[in-house]
């Protein structure tokens, strides 16, 4: 079976790393982001709007289905409940939650053609609670619920569907989120005292894109250095 691998956001960052770790294995990738990724095919699209993001759904299934998805984009929007704007909690659904519901449905019908699939849902820590999240928290709550829908209606079909929920990671889209002493603070915090890296993350979503993860599925595996089952205020 060919295996082709799609990547939302997976121009840097976590999505990235997903990227190299899908390549490594000699499989066909394709990313989808507002920007072009090195060395790897790259059809670009804001994935906040639904036309765009189907009208570059379409351009990669033109050649040919997508068996491998990784639902990674996102964007934080940190904010008190009180400061919260209402358009950006609909930014961030639209983003992180709306995103990942249409790009399922748009490579199902592959999945299931070849009674085969994974679907990675990148949801986060935080959907635990963290302060100034209301926003990013919900979404991301969100995709775990669709994670434990989707693997009750698609598992007859061969289709896996799991959520990795990352911890403090250093990307770009953390260091935008997170001040020097909050991130001071969030190290402290970790059991392991240390930030994530993208590749701790590929790691997790690699086991659960792999051929041999066809029995695991509706699962979330949080990769966060020990902070699920410690402190649960960063």
């Amino acid at each position: 079976m060919d295996a082709r691998l799609l990547v939302t956001g997976g121009a840097s960052g976590i999505g990235r790393a997903v990227v190299d770790a899908g390549l490594a294995h000699g499989w066909d990738v394709v990313v989808l982001d507002r920007q072009p990724a090195d060395a790897v095919r790259t059809v670009l699209a804001d994935l906040a709007d639904p036309a765009s993001a189907a009208d570059a759904l379409a351009e990669v299934l033109d050649d040919g289905p997508v068996t491998r998805l990784v639902n990674n984009v996102g964007a934080v929007f940190p904010a008190r409940l009180e400061d919260q704007a209402l358009d950006q909690v609909d930014s961030s659904f639209a983003l992180n939650l709306r995103c990942a519901v249409q790009c399922t449905q748009a490579v199902l019908p592959g999945m299931r053609a070849a009674g085969f699939g994974r679907v990675v849902n990148m949801s986060s820590r935080a959907a635990l609670g963290k302060a100034e999240r209301t926003a990013y928290a919900a979404a991301k709550a969100g995709l775990l619920g669709l994670t434990r829908v989707w693997a009750l209606e698609l598992g007859p079909a061969g289709v896996t569907v799991n959520a990795v929920g990352p911890g403090p990671i250093a990307t770009p889209l953390f260091e935008a989120a997170n001040d020097e002493q909050t991130t001071r603070a969030i190290v402290d915090a970790v059991p392991v005292r240390r930030m994530g890296t993208p590749e701790d993350v590929a790691h997790a979503v690699d086991f659960f894109l792999a051929d041999q993860a066809g029995f695991v599925t509706g699962q979330v595996l949080y990769v966060c250095g020990g902070l699920t089952v410690g402190s649960a205020t960063v």
